[in-house]
């Protein structure tokens, strides 16, 4: 997403991966993709990433560049970027919602093992960036709860989405030729992960008690936990196995074209630090029925471009019967103001020029 913002601001740019030469984003089909030079410096050690061949790198290359973008923390990547870049060329640390305390909660041994990585390496890491980015105010304002020594500069910038290209009638009917079965039926669109963090159960849970007979359910997403299994034999317990169509990962044109033709966008998570999908669904002027724990959800209501309950059953069955209540023309309204928002907080294009300010170089 930063390539493309800051290709299309006219930026040059290039990627150090810890992948190895043919594997991943270091593959030349990647490469092609993204439209820069992807710097192979792996294979890194596993769980950690330790790589001497990025510090050489980040050494030999650093002179080459105004600034750094590090993404994500927890690995060696970080520490690799602060002994290279400090004191040398600025550097801000994308923390990906990495520090957000359902982490802690959701698994309290594996943040103990965190901490003491913490405490040796990670709060160094932080503290000596430019900044500390952050993809909306709500992640910004709980991250490094229950982290000591967190004395880093926060700010925030929204990731992006380049929305999409095409008409929308056509782009609707390349995802009904593939799904012909929901041709002239309305449905909800689930788009993501399928994975117990996304409140895939409770949207079923909801779905069963609240959703008017005539609508049906779309389930997209890759089931890389294998955790669908599981959510289809729910949905024939709750007697709706029939109203779900479960269509695995949407890609491009197939994607925005079930974002078109959905009735409104639905995701109760538990934790999303953005919800690259929520912006997607903006940028059509979808309607999305989103949990609290998805941290934009306060903003998008705010803006009046879309609906937000608890991260439960009792808040997901409220998100479907306050949107079945909107009359057509709190609809449409709610409609405009969904893509309204998109183009003030989450078009690509303005993602580049906050990171400039993150870095000090505007």
């Amino acid at each position: 997403m930063f390539v493309r913002a800051h290709r299309q601001a006219g930026n040059e740019v290039e990627v150090a991966s810890l992948d190895g030469p043919n594997d991943g984003p270091a593959s030349d089909a990647f490469q092609d993709f993204v439209g820069c030079t992807v710097h192979a410096c792996g294979p890194a050690r596993p769980n950690y990433f330790y790589s001497p061949q990025l510090d050489r790198w980040l050494e030999s290359n650093r002179h080459r560049f105004d600034g750094v973008i590090v993404n994500g923390v927890w690995q060696y990547h970080g520490v690799a970027a602060r002994k290279a870049l400090s004191g040398h060329k600025p550097y801000v640390v994308f923390a990906h919602g990495m520090l957000d305390p359902y982490f802690k909660d959701r698994y309290p041994l594996k943040h103990l093992k965190k901490l003491v990585y913490w405490v040796l390496q990670e709060h160094r890491t932080l503290n000596q960036a430019q900044a500390v980015c952050f993809t909306s105010e709500e992640e910004k304002r709980v991250a490094a709860v229950g982290f000591p020594f967190a004395s880093f500069r926060r700010v925030v910038v929204p990731y992006g989405t380049s929305g999409p290209s095409g008409d929308p009638a056509l782009l609707k009917q390349t995802f009904l030729s593939s799904f012909p079965a929901l041709e002239g039926k309305a449905y909800l669109l689930f788009l993501g992960r399928i994975h117990p963090k996304k409140g895939g159960d409770l949207l079923l849970e909801a779905f069963a008690q609240a959703a008017k007979p005539e609508l049906s359910l779309v389930m997209a997403g890759p089931d890389d936990s294998g955790w669908g299994t599981e959510l289809k034999a729910q949905a024939l317990r709750l007697g709706i196995a029939h109203r779900i169509r479960w269509t695995g990962m949407l890609r491009g044109d197939s994607k925005w074209g079930a974002l078109y033709g959905a009735e409104a966008f639905v995701l109760p998570s538990h934790q999303e630090n953005f919800g690259i999908a929520v912006a997607d669904a903006l940028a059509c002027g979808l309607i999305p029925l989103i949990s609290n724990k998805v941290n934009i959800a306060p903003d998008v209501a705010s803006d009046g471009a879309g609906l937000m309950e608890p991260d439960t059953v009792e808040g997901t069955v409220r998100l479907i019967e306050r949107f079945q209540s909107l009359t057509p023309a709190e609809r449409t309204i709610m409609q405009e103001n969904a893509l309204k928002c998109y183009q003030r907080r989450y078009a690509l294009g303005n993602a580049a020029q906050e990171v400039y300010k993150a870095l000090g170089l505007e």
